[in-house]
């Protein structure tokens, strides 16, 4: 299928339409999305080093637990421990945050294939030989 340049919506196939109404859908969700915050909330209980701790006990009684939120600064990994409240409160931009790189994805996905499609349109000017150079080519993620 080819996708031509600059349609009029008359003149669109039934595929075409339908793909376009994905990247609305896609965008408009992406564009509800209030705050997000990078990185991953974890919650855990460990052992300290302490021999007759009650971490040490059988059977154990871990401390803890902890909320944990890491993520890179400047290409390093951060730490910071943070208190339930926080956890509770901050939860939700987490998720969005993972929602936000989900939907992204799938537009990335379907922005691909139209790619794909163009370079067989002669239209484009797209070529074979185009195909090589621009990572777009069937074998392309």
């Amino acid at each position: 299928m080819c996708i031509s340049r600059m349609q009029e919506p008359n003149d669109k196939r039934p595929d075409d339409t339908a793909l376009d109404e994905q990247r609305r859908t896609l965008a408009t969700q992406i564009a509800e999305i209030d705050a997000v915050l990078p990185g991953t909330l974890v919650t855990r209980s460990t052992r300290c080093g302490k021999p007759t701790c009650r971490c040490k006990a059988d059977p154990p009684q871990l401390h803890g637990p902890y909320h944990q939120w890491t993520r890179k600064i400047d290409g390093r990994t951060r730490t910071r421990l943070l208190t339930p409240e926080q956890a509770a409160r901050y939860q939700p931009w987490f998720d969005n945050a993972r929602r936000m790189r989900q939907l992204l994805a799938e537009l990335e996905d379907l922005s691909l294939n139209a790619a794909r499609e163009a370079e067989d349109c002669p239209e484009w000017g797209w070529g074979k030989s185009a195909r090589k150079n621009t990572g777009l080519g069937a074998g392309s993620p």
